[in-house]
């Protein structure tokens, strides 16, 4: 069948050329004889743009759907088997800072014992990326799926409740460090102020509401001289920008609390070591420092008195998250509206047996055999506060928590960690 363009302009060359004019008029005027006819030629016109257009946006978003790193079928299916309840009574939580170190070690924990776990990161590069993507490797074997995303990423968020109803959320991620925020001030308020916002944004309008337990830090009791510190003592003065974000952080959850009904509980943690730990933290890098016969740096507080923590082995922090999440309670609210009183909870987790910093290079060079290099100077005014310790009473009282470990014991499995993973021999090191 010929086409309306073969009728116009015949392909015979030279035929009726000089008839041409002629027949387009006459083709042209019966098309367009009436207003009425007019008016349907542009109505089709406009559905056909419409239709245009539409189809190609359709194509647009189809594709980006499909292939986007989040948000598609394939990426849905993943959350849902990530999160998927294998025990009688489990949870689905949602842990943000999954391939961090406490994150990771808690998520394997909760998947362990049979709840649904979708894990959370957006990977930064604070400290050496790799270790976290190890992390996230070690997660992938276990099953559990870790988004890469960053918690400001209000359309993640949304998603991900959209595609799941989360029971719990173990809020971890966070802009740690407290010398790094002379550095790097910005990312402190994007991370642990901005992004804290962000999520419970999302669940303050999510139906059902989440329950949500958070990683505060014992930094919040910052020139606290009395001791140990308990959660009753006062929290108005930050010895640093990160203190001061935690401390900001609290009192948003309670607004969040007492505005929304959501059901929140911080956690104050005390210095956690252990296996796949932090490297910016003190015994990882004396560790690294004295197998590479550094230098390390030792700091003193005033009139000379030795800087003294409260570590606390990574184990006893999983059992104490294990705890939160398990009494947590209900959140109260659902789609923004609260219906009445929600949990609001904060707990110190650490050991109550703060060891001096001397006393941890002592027993690093017992396990590694090897004699440290060290440099004692007086320690700067740079946020950090010269001793930490812990009251748990609260939390032994509301959920058993119990530290098992002590310093001497659990770092010989830090060292051993360390080794393997970097793939020292004693060789290497004598």
């Amino acid at each position: 069948m010929s086409s309306l363009e073969d009728e116009l302009f015949p392909s015979t060359p030279g035929k009726f050329k000089t008839d041409r004019t002629h027949i387009i008029n006459r083709h042209f005027h019966r098309c367009f004889a009436s207003t009425t006819t007019i008016f349907l030629w542009a109505l089709f016109f406009i559905a056909f743009t419409a239709s245009y257009f539409s189809f190609w946006s359709f194509l647009h978003t189809g594709n980006r759907y499909f292939k986007a790193s989040w948000g598609g079928i394939q990426w849905e299916k993943q959350i849902r088997n990530s999160a998927r309840i294998r025990r009688p009574g489990g949870m689905s939580v949602l842990v943000t800072g999954a391939a961090g170190f406490v994150g990771s070690h808690v998520s394997l924990a909760l998947k362990k014992r049979g709840d649904g776990v979708v894990g959370l990161d957006n990977f930064n590069n604070y400290y050496d990326p790799s270790l976290k993507k190890a992390r996230q490797s070690l997660l992938n074997s276990h099953g559990i799926l870790v988004v890469e995303a960053d918690l400001n990423n209000a359309g993640l968020l949304a998603k991900l409740f959209d595609v799941l109803a989360f029971t719990h959320v173990l809020h971890l991620a966070a802009q740690a460090g407290v010398r790094y925020a002379m550095e790097n001030p910005n990312s402190y308020v994007h991370s642990n102020i901005a992004g804290l916002v962000a999520l419970l944004e999302i669940c303050k309008s999510a139906d059902p509401q989440p329950a949500i337990v958070w990683a505060s830090s014992s930094s919040v009791y910052g020139l606290n001289e009395k001791a140990p510190f308990s959660e009753s003592d006062r929290t108005d003065r930050p010895a640093s920008l990160y203190a001061a974000t935690k401390k900001a952080g609290e009192e948003i959850a309670h607004t969040y609390n007492h505005i929304y009904g959501l059901s929140i509980t911080g956690l104050r943690f005390f210095t956690v070591y252990g296996p796949w730990g932090r490297p910016d933290m003190a015994y990882f890098s004396f560790t690294r420092n004295i197998l590479q016969g550094k230098t390390i740096t030792i700091y003193r507080g005033k009139n000379g008195a030795d800087l003294a923590r409260d570590f606390t082995y990574i184990d006893d922090i999983v059992r104490g998250c294990l705890g939160s999440l398990d009494t947590s309670g209900e959140s109260t609210g659902s789609g923004g509206k609260k219906w009445g009183p929600a949990p609001y909870r904060n707990f110190n987790l650490g050991n109550t047996s703060p060891v001096k910093v001397p006393t941890l290079v002592n027993i690093l060079e017992k396990h590694l055999k090897v004699k440290a290099k060290r440099k004692i100077v007086e320690m700067p005014g740079n946020g950090d506060v010269p001793f930490t310790h812990a009251n748990i009473s609260l939390a032994q009282r509301e959920f058993g928590y119990k530290p098992t470990t002590n310093l001497q014991t659990r770092l010989k499995k830090f060292v051993r960690w360390y080794l393997s993973y970097y793939g020292y021999t004693r060789k290497d090191i004598q």
